[in-house]
C-alpha cells in the first residue's frame, strides 16, 4: 500500500461528552499520526489538526471511525502526488 502525506481536521462539539472518545479513535491509529495539535476553541468546541503518512484505505478507516461518533466532524486531504 502506498503511503502518502495528508491531514486530518477535527472538529469537537460538546468537548466534555465526546474528547475521550475522540481520543480512543487517534491512540489505536496512532502509527499514522505524525503531528497533532488541538486547540479548545470555546467552552465546549475544541478542534485538532493531525498530519498523517498513511494509505487510502488507513486514512479511510480513521475518518470513518471519527466521523461516526457523535457531536464529531471531520474532514481530509492527502497531498498531491505519490510520496517522495
Amino acid at each position: 500500500m502506498e503511503k502518502r502525506t495528508g491531514f486530518v481536521g477535527i472538529i469537537i462539539d460538546n468537548r466534555t461528552a465526546h474528547a475521550s472518545a475522540v481520543n480512543d479513535v487517534l491512540t489505536e491509529h496512532g502509527k499514522l499520526i505524525k503531528a497533532r495539535m488541538g486547540v479548545n476553541a470555546t467552552d465546549d468546541c475544541a478542534t485538532i489538526a493531525l498530519t498523517v503518512e498513511a494509505s487510502t484505505d488507513e486514512l479511510g478507516v480513521l475518518t470513518g471511525k471519527l466521523g461516526s461518533l457523535p457531536g464529531v466532524s471531520v474532514k481530509s486531504m492527502f497531498a498531491k502526488g505519490k510520496k517522495q
